[in-house]
């Protein structure tokens, strides 16, 4: 039975650190995709012109630890934790990150109220986020 035991928590620790590692990654290109974007669009770019902002986005394990600095009318992005961020969005895990970022229509207080993110810091940074992520998705999906 211990045998059992500890296998089973192996396997759960090893999907736990695969669902964390390919969440950093999706949402890595995610990013670097909007960075493109704004590079290439100067009708999406218009929406950062003279914008600063810094994004942390982790897991409360810090698994995953993605940065989004907006400077310059530009986007970089890194992984790792920053300094001074204007928000901080924290998911409980890999999963957690999937689900939101998969969903047609994320819910911030949905996923809040499930426990499943928290957020620290100014709000109106992730107000301006989601609607620079939708307009991308309007723009792939051929709506812009």
């Amino acid at each position: 039975m211990p045998d059992n035991f500890i296998f089973d928590e192996m396997v759960k620790k090893f999907t736990s650190c695969m669902e964390s590692e390919l969440a950093e990654d999706f949402l890595m290109i995610l990013l670097q995709l909007m960075g493109i974007v704004l590079l290439l669009n100067s009708d999406y770019r218009r929406n950062i012109i003279g914008f600063k902002g810094r994004y942390q986005f982790r897991s409360s394990d810090d698994a995953i630890t993605v940065a989004a600095v907006f400077d310059n009318d530009s986007l970089s992005v890194n992984e790792e934790l920053i300094e001074d961020p204007n928000i901080s969005v924290t998911f409980k895990d890999g999963k957690a990150l999937m689900n939101y970022i998969l969903s047609p229509k994320p819910d911030v207080l949905g996923s809040m109220l499930r426990q499943e993110v928290s957020l620290d810091g100014n709000l109106n940074y992730l107000y301006r986020f989601a609607y620079m992520a939708k307009r991308l998705q309007l723009m792939a999906s051929g709506g812009l």
